[in-house]
């Protein structure tokens, strides 16, 4: 019955449930879309209670119609299949291998270049990892020349320098300056680490630099206009502009065409090696070499059009200003070439004239100085001693440190509005920016085998703005911050609004630091005052 059944359509799928027969056959009928069929059935002997029956025919299927749901639902469960994620094999790089034994390790340390420097330890520590080898010494050979030229050095090997003299390391750090992520020898560890380590470094360099040389050029501006002026000249959209002045992007990118290249394949590598540059030329000449490649050889205009700050409405500032800035807008040579000279009270003192105003005076003798001041300075640990050849050299000292004090926790609430620069905000900029220099330089003399992300991402976490102004609470400097009456009350009672000034104050705080007593003054407070590392045992 089946198979004469199947011969009639075998495309054909049935699913039948009969109740039990009845004797007359023309009450059974099948229903179908298909041609119409004639069925004979023959009762069985025995009365079954329940039969059921079914017919299924098994052929090549017809093609669904397109906007039927099953044929979707298939076309979605084969692109699923499709599109599964494969397991990745990892490159063998990244595959462990054994720990070096003790004997290989203590060879591999001692023979590194990063620990041939007593003299230098910074300069050391971002020296390669391992020797350079004979395809590192290639490219010295090819380029190394046309680097020097373009950037205004004397074309000699600086190995023939003495031991004594940093530069003597220069030409190992220039070939390491121009070995961005995308060269040809960024797959030896020790060159992409060495560069990484470089550029970790020259950023925070050249933020301080212009922080300096803005400060001083502009002795009445508040910081925001600042930060815009060295936006405009040191963001990385300007950066190709540079290079290409310097007749530098051969050396970058040898095989194309800078201008024709899309920006995420341009600025990157330009970044990476203007930052990386600027390390190795602060590491064996100083910041006053910084300057001169700034602005002579890359031919950077303070003055420019396209890095001026935006307008924005001022305030009237009537209180003078030092003698040395008076009717004088320094130039990059005057700020480059400066010496205190030898009876000078700080170590810096054009960037202390230039941040705390003469008219600071005023306040001598107040209810703070003689209140809060020796609280703040013997938690401080001020004055430090120093030998003058003259006593009274060392008391004005002190009184213009008393006086800068009172500056670092004058909040902007208080006379800002009547007198700009009667706040901490200039300090508070500086401090900043050595804050993040000291910070970068600990770092890489710490983790000689860290590569320079990583330290970047260590300098952030280290550095956020939340923890430096909980180190300052710690020490219970917060009470001698001065607000206004007005806000007083809603900072005292509002964390919020109040986290905010005490980091402001805690960078003030090396900012001050910094032109008073240099820059070994700003590591004493990082991390024997404030323990900005964490790792001074806590009372219980």
């Amino acid at each position: 019955m089946l198979q004469s059944f199947n011969s009639m359509n075998p495309s054909m799928e049935l699913s039948s449930s009969l109740t039990p027969f009845s004797k007359k056959l023309s009450d059974i009928s099948f229903s179908s879309s298909l041609s119409p069929f004639s069925l004979q059935l023959y009762p069985q002997p025995s009365k079954p209670k329940n039969l059921r029956v079914l017919a299924v025919a098994v052929g090549p299927s017809q093609e669904l119609p397109r906007n039927s749901p099953q044929r979707l639902l298939k076309e979605l469960a084969h692109r699923k299949k499709a599109t599964a994620p494969r397991k990745k094999v990892p490159p063998k790089r990244f595959i462990l291998k054994p720990p070096l034994d003790d004997k290989k390790l203590t060879e591999r340390f001692l023979n590194s270049p990063q620990l041939s420097l007593k003299q230098f330890p910074l300069l050391s520590s971002c020296l390669p990892s391992s020797k350079l080898n004979t395809a590192d010494n290639t490219w010295i050979d090819e380029y190394l020349l046309e680097a020097k030229q373009a950037l205004g050095y004397p074309l000699e090997k600086s190995d023939e320098l003495g031991d004594d003299n940093p530069a003597k390391q220069f030409d190992t750090l220039l070939y390491l300056a121009f070995q961005h992520p995308s060269c040809d020898r960024t797959n030896a560890r020790h060159v992409r680490s060495a560069h990484s380590r470089l550029w970790f470094l020259g950023q925070y360099v050249l933020e301080l630099a212009l922080a300096e040389f803005f400060l001083q050029r502009y002795p009445r501006e508040s910081p925001g206009p600042m930060r815009e002026r060295v936006f405009g000249l040191i963001g990385k959209r300007n950066l190709p502009n540079w290079i290409k002045a310097a007749s530098l992007q051969n050396l970058i990118f040898p095989y194309d065409d800078m201008d024709k290249l899309i920006r995420k394949d341009r600025e990157p590598p330009v970044k990476s090696v203007f930052w990386a540059l600027f390390g190795a030329i602060y590491l064996c000449f100083g910041m006053p070499e910084v300057y001169r490649v700034l602005f002579e050889v890359f031919g950077m205009d303070p003055e420019a059009e396209d890095c001026q700050p935006r307008l924005r409405r001022q305030l009237e500032d009537v209180d003078y200003v030092s003698v040395e800035f008076e009717g004088n807008k320094l130039s990059w040579q005057d700020v480059a070439t400066y010496k205190p000279p030898e009876d000078a009270l700080f170590a810096h003192p054009r960037l202390f004239r230039a941040c705390v105003p003469p008219g600071m005076h005023r306040f001598r003798g107040n209810i703070w100085d003689y209140d809060s001041k020796p609280q703040v300075m013997q938690i401080l640990g001020y004055p430090l001693a120093v030998n003058d050849r003259i006593p009274e050299i060392t008391e004005a000292r002190n009184i213009e440190l008393g006086l800068g004090l009172q500056l670092c926790f004058m909040h902007p609430s208080k006379y800002k509005f009547e007198h700009p620069r009667f706040c901490f905000e200039r300090l508070e900029y500086v401090g900043q920016k050595i804050q993040d220099l000291v910070m970068a330089e600990r770092l890489l003399m710490k983790h000689l085998d860290a590569p320079g992300r990583w330290l970047q991402e260590k300098h952030r976490r280290v550095l956020m703005n939340k923890f430096c102004g909980r180190y300052l609470r710690e020490k219970y400097l917060h009470r001698f911050i001065i607000y206004s009456e007005q806000v007083q009350d809603a900072y005292e009672n509002n964390r919020r609004l109040r986290n905010p000034a005490t980091t402001a104050v805690q960078q003030a705080l090396h900012g001050l630091s910094y032109t008073v007593y240099g820059k070994p003054d700003v590591r004493r407070l990082m991390f024997e005052v404030f323990d900005f590392e964490q790792i001074q045992p806590k009372s219980v």
